[in-house]
């Protein structure tokens, strides 16, 4: 496994705001921006499957929180089963929404601008996406 260091950013969130980086680990170093979505978008589907299954669809409530939770009010996001996500579609849409402009990549300082442009790789750049709109989801 090879770990890279992502954080996510929304421009709503205010500036000031530091989003500490998160250590993902992919099967291997990527080396263009198409292998890096494919590689963050596969982990992600499989940690959601992963989580779903648990019944912990969200990373920071836990079954006992999100049972808790619904003695006060409705908690559905917390029931277990249903379909798992599809790694595929998901590496489609996310190349896809890359491609429209609703998110920009940076590693370290240097925009990621097109798919099949070379990572560099120089020093252990610190990944950071910018979701651009609230339509592209996450």
């Amino acid at each position: 496994m090879y770990p890279i260091y992502v954080q996510r950013k929304r421009p709503d969130r205010g500036a000031e705001q530091a989003i500490a980086p998160e250590t993902i680990d992919l099967p291997e170093r990527p080396d263009t921006v198409r292998k890096l979505i494919e590689g963050l978008v596969c982990q992600q589907v499989k940690d959601y499957n992963a989580r779903k299954d648990a019944g912990q669809l969200l990373s920071w409530l836990t079954r006992d929180q999100i049972q808790e939770k619904a003695q006060t009010g409705k908690i559905s996001v917390g029931l277990r089963g249903g379909t798992d996500a599809g790694g595929e579609q998901a590496v489609e849409n996310a190349i896809q929404c890359f491609e429209d402009g609703l998110y920009h990549i940076f590693a370290g300082k240097t925009e990621l601008t097109e798919l099949d442009q070379r990572i560099p790789w120089e020093e252990e750049p610190v990944f950071t996406l910018v979701r651009l709109t609230m339509l592209s989801g996450w």
